[in-house]
């Protein structure tokens, strides 16, 4: 059987066709810059890459352009769209969905009205989901939703300080983000220490342009960085993560920005990209640490930032038996991993610094020695394969 995974962002689609048999990548691809100029498809099958330059309107276009691509005699890894037995969508945002779902009428009810939870990211998502539907009637689609990992977090976690009608009423409580990718790598690092994901407890570091880390007792997510949006936690990209909400109202005074501009500041302008003044890309600011002040700070506070937030997660855990860390960052910045490891040696962890200075680009690797209390992993994320794993369990196909 076979599912297509679609990650639709505001711009772009990535994709993936997977044979759920033995879970491998039949074809893969990415479109950007859609409804821009320079629009194209880089399409990956048959060991070879395809590029398609073409103006591309909307995400519509961009799935046609996706399904001919799996289909054509040149490029194509299918005969025909019937091949395909269901569409899995990354959704970002399920308010307090706890599970993937199927799409009907009234789950996409539900998705139109959490927009506003989700505003960058949401509307994108569901053109995705309904250009699939409009393409082809007769495969089903099926939502995975960043939120839902972590609907297990108690409510201590999850609520804020504020009078309990805001989450009544507005729904206003923490949700965390990347779960998909949170649990893949907690459940990876359970089957390399060789025990039942039930008798782990496993910090998670997804260090990416977007970054969040997970406290994990028994497979669980008992807590996580992102909160309400994906702004808060960790110093990030673009993004400024925790920080004082008064200082959203100085800026607006002093700038004369209204809280949509704002935000977007806070979003788009602040995190590496901010404090170094030249870029959000965590190799630039590698490449520059040793002649430019700037890109130093900006990667000390980050650093600090991610251990911060991994030794309280040891604490909220009483104990850690794992650390994980994945995604762009996480798995091919050795410099990260070791500003980080080395403020945690007071848990009794050890790890070769050789062999993490090796680690880029690698499969799942262990950096801890035999005589580390905590074993530390690089573990490859691989959202995708979660997305279709759930989608062949939704469907029972």
């Amino acid at each position: 059987m076979k599912i297509l995974v679609i990650n639709c962002g505001s711009s772009s689609l990535k994709y993936q066709l997977l044979n759920m048999i033995d879970e491998s990548v039949i074809a893969k691809g990415l479109v950007e810059r859609i409804n821009l100029e320079g629009s194209m498809l880089t399409h990956k099958a048959k060991g070879q890459v395809f590029e398609f330059k073409e103006q591309i309107k909307n995400h519509s276009e961009a799935i046609k352009l996706v399904l001919n691509a799996l289909t054509s005699e040149e490029t194509g890894v299918i005969k025909s769209i019937s091949e395909i037995n269901a569409f899995g969508h990354r959704y970002v945002h399920g308010g307090e969905y706890n599970s993937a779902k199927i799409v009907n009428d009234e789950v996409m009810k539900e998705l139109k009205e959490n927009v506003e939870l989700a505003p960058l990211h949401a509307p994108a998502n569901i053109i995705g989901i309904e250009a699939c539907q409009q393409i082809a009637k007769d495969i089903p689609n099926v939502v995975v939703f960043d939120t839902a990992f972590h609907q297990t977090m108690p409510k201590k976690a999850y609520m804020y300080a504020i009078p309990q009608h805001f989450y009544t009423e507005y729904k206003i409580r923490k949700y965390g983000f990347h779960g998909t990718s949170h649990k893949f790598v907690s459940e990876e690092a359970a089957k390399l220490m060789g025990k039942d994901i039930k008798d782990t407890k496993i910090i998670t570091c997804h260090i990416g342009n977007g970054a969040s880390i997970s406290a994990i007792n028994g497979g669980k997510c008992v807590d996580t960085t992102m909160g309400f949006t994906p702004l808060a936690g960790v110093m990030m990209g673009t993004r400024s993560g925790d920080l004082d909400p008064s200082i959203i109202e100085h800026i607006m005074k002093k700038t004369g920005w209204n809280i949509q501009e704002t935000t977007q500041f806070l979003n788009k302008q602040c995190g590496l990209l901010g404090v170094s003044g030249f870029s959000s890309d965590s190799r630039d600011i590698t490449e520059a640490l040793k002649t430019n002040e700037n890109a130093k700070l900006a990667m000390e506070m980050m650093d600090y930032t991610i251990t911060k937030h991994v030794a309280s997660y040891a604490g909220v855990l009483n104990g850690v038996d794992a650390i994980v860390f994945t995604a762009g960052i996480g798995e091919n910045s050795p410099e990260l991993r070791e500003d980080v490891l080395d403020n945690l040696t007071y848990l009794g962890l050890e790890y070769d610094k050789k062999l993490n200075a090796e680690t880029v680009r690698k499969p799942a690797t262990e950096l801890s020695t035999k005589n580390s209390k905590v074993k530390v992993y690089v573990i490859p994320t691989n959202e995708e394969l979660v997305i279709a794993r759930e989608t062949k369990e939704i469907l029972k196909i």
